[in-house]
């Protein structure tokens, strides 16, 4: 990072060169994770490339909708196999035993393929570029770097934010050429305190939920409520923790990115939720997906179709089983019903009820979401629902003192205190020690691989 920062604000280099650098340190960084897959990117960011300019170039709809459809085409097939192909074999295979055809007609061979690292969330960000040439929100670039830049900056490549090109293409076409110091100050607090929340938060609780959930079969009431709950603060502080490490980087860089969290689980109701977690995905999926079908246009069935729909996807998204098929169905649902709900005047409920309500639907999603298959989900849900019975011990089953301690702090965080986006202090030589101080904090627990959670989408 010392490095790519050194060159990136040299005085003497062109804006061209400075791309050029910050696309060869994007791929280095991408590719140290499986060079094999630089090429992947590669492809994609070509493909898009081309594409925008022929949609620029297109006068008539019928050729702009053809070369729309080569993007999404070549994009989302892309998306398919690598991410898809073996959960779709696996469904026909568990389909054709259903009816017993496995053994007249064969089972489909189950592809094992690596999935690439990142690739919704670039997939995303090449498709935003040409779907806004489409709608004239976006001009084409007419640099190869500029836009290679874009699709692997190095910060936000692996799980976003989720930065949509209107957003970047000023940002990059207008470099600037000296560091702001106040921006750059701001950059190196996102990025450690956005290491805390990852480092010593969600890693912390981590060390304390994992090993009950690898022996879930074993877990009753309050065992399962305790890995759920403390699941649910990892998660957020891990995946919360990487958007503002990314924050961060693109600040001291000289770019703005997007929040991606606003405090989601203070939310009070669903829909809320899901305006304020995962922020650029949320809106992502509003105005490229839910607003071309219809939106709230068509009546309030179509609405409703149109909510399921998106949310069935969005949960597809994240991950190729029926855990994450589920997962979104069930989110779709509580939408539904919040809008339904909603056009009651007569249901009032208070604040602290309906943030608690939303927080305890969110923690039963997550369950779908953290579990490997859905028997091991089944089982985490009986044992929540006091089905598998309750322990004599309840505080060891959650782990002794120290644990509920931890879990209590988390908690404690999360509906109390302000965010980072809320909580950003004077820049002064107190708070710089202090940041230096955690830093260094995080170094020392470098002790162990602990990879992001939303790697593996």
């Amino acid at each position: 990072l010392p490095l790519v920062l050194y060159f990136w604000w040299h005085p003497k280099l062109t804006t061209p060169i400075r791309l050029g650098i910050l696309t060869a340190a994007s791929y280095a960084f991408y590719g140290w994770w499986d060079f094999r897959f630089v090429g992947l990117l590669a492809l994609s960011t070509l493909v898009d490339y081309w594409v925008g300019n022929k949609l620029y170039l297109a006068t008539a709809n019928s050729s702009k909708t053809r070369w729309l459809l080569v993007s999404m085409f070549s994009n989302l097939s892309l998306l398919a196999f690598f991410k898809y192909s073996g959960f779709f074999a696996e469904s026909i295979n568990t389909a054709l035993d259903w009816f017993r055809f496995g053994g007249a007609i064969g089972a489909i061979p189950v592809p094992e393929i690596l999935l690439p690292v990142g690739i919704s969330f670039y997939t995303f960000q090449t498709m935003s570029y040409t779907i806004d040439i489409y709608r004239g929100k976006a001009r084409p670039t007419t640099s190869i770097w500029h836009f290679a830049s874009y699709v692997s900056l190095f910060p936000q490549l692996i799980a976003g934010p989720i930065v949509r090109y209107s957003a970047m293409d000023d940002q990059l076409r207008r470099l600037d050429s000296s560091i702001q110091w106040n921006r750059f100050a701001q950059g190196i607090s996102f990025f450690v305190l956005g290491m805390c929340q990852k480092v010593l938060l969600a890693d912390t609780i981590a060390g304390k939920v994992n090993p009950l959930f690898e022996n879930y079969h074993h877990l009753q009431f309050a065992g399962a409520w305790f890995a759920m709950l403390g699941y649910t603060c990892q998660l957020y502080f891990d995946f919360c923790g990487y958007s503002n490490m990314a924050v961060g980087l693109g600040r001291m860089l000289g770019f703005e990115f997007p929040q991606n969290f606003d405090s989601p689980y203070k939310s009070a109701n669903i829909a809320q939720f899901w305006r304020r977690w995962h922020m650029s995905l949320s809106f992502w999926l509003r105005d490229y997906l839910f607003i071309p079908l219809g939106g709230s246009r068509g009546g309030k069935v179509l609405t409703l179709r149109n909510l399921v729909i998106v949310m069935f996807l969005g949960g597809l998204w994240h991950g190729a089983g029926w855990t994450f098929v589920l997962w979104g169905l069930f989110h779709g649902g509580l939408l539904v019903g919040h809008s339904l709900l909603s056009q009651s005047k007569r249901i009032q409920v208070p604040a602290p009820l309906a943030i608690a309500t939303t927080f305890l639907f969110v923690v039963l999603g997550w369950t779908l979401f953290r579990s490997t298959d859905l028997a091991m989900s089944g089982s985490l849900y009986a044992s929540m629902f006091g089905l598998n019975g309750l322990e004599a011990d309840l505080l060891g089953a959650m782990g002794g003192v120290k644990s509920v301690a931890i879990l209590a702090l988390l908690l404690t965080v999360i509906f109390f205190a302000p965010n980072i986006w809320q909580w950003m202090p004077k820049i002064n030589l107190p708070y710089a020690v202090g940041l230096a101080i955690l830093l260094v904090l995080c170094i020392l627990r470098f002790d162990q691989e602990s990879p992001f959670l939303y790697f593996q989408f």
